[in-house]
């Protein structure tokens, strides 16, 4: 039952009530019995109860149903919520906010795939929410990094130099994992390159993962 059909049901019974009482200062009752004027207002008395009740129990179905709408319309808004993480974790969609861009140069081109997967396993485990190199290849959990002569391959896209790695997450807790000593600036720097960190309030990252069917694997029942 809607809830506008409790509301009308509701306000029906209610101007019934409204009507039955008004009929008692009418002058039709003037030749009635007392006897019989006494069962008529039992009568009325009981009618109105009867009608007490049932509005009453259409009180308590609307206040359920406004209840269970509010419930629902916050699952609903939990589940998109939860949908849109999960698909900027995938990197099926599109995501923005603060983090770091790390601009690698390799003049002697020293610094190939192996590399760039420490640079990028650096930044995650500091956090990182999206990821993507070169602005084309977006790094997700089945991304492969791989080389192709002087070339990088990236999760199928092939990547230039120089390098440029955006992350998006806490600015300063990414920008530590990659100046710590021993990290990925001095790495780059012992192969002959130069590695620049720079923090940024926005960062828009538009690249989309490659996503592939699964062929051996299912979901569970």
């Amino acid at each position: 039952m809607s809830q506008l059909a409790v509301a009308v049901l509701i306000g029906g019974l209610a101007f019934a009530v409204t009507l039955q009482i008004r009929q008692d200062d009418s002058d039709k009752y003037s030749g009635v019995r007392g006897d019989e004027l006494v069962e008529l207002l039992k009568s009325l008395d009981s009618a109105n109860e009867r009608l007490g009740t049932q509005i009453d129990e259409l009180t308590i179905t609307r206040n359920g149903l406004l209840s269970s709408t509010k419930l629902s319309d916050r699952a609903e808004k939990q589940a998109k919520q939860r949908a849109e993480q999960l698909s900027i974790l995938a990197g099926t969609s599109g995501a923005t906010g603060p983090g770091i861009e790390v601009v690698i140069g390799d003049p002697d081109q020293r610094i190939g795939a192996s590399s760039l997967l420490d640079a990028i396993e650096e930044l995650r485990d500091a956090g990182a929410e999206a990821i993507a190199v070169n602005g084309v290849a977006r790094v997700v959990a089945q991304t492969y990094f791989l080389d192709v002569g002087p070339e990088v391959r990236v999760g199928g896209r092939e990547i230039k130099r120089p390098y440029v790695i955006e992350a998006i997450g806490n600015t300063n807790t990414l920008s530590e994992a990659v100046r710590f000593p021993g990290g990925l600036i001095d790495r780059v720097d012992n192969l002959g390159g130069i590695a620049t960190v720079t923090k940024q309030k926005k960062i828009t990252i538009t690249a989309l993962a490659d996503v592939k069917s699964p062929e051996y694997a299912q979901p569970t029942s």
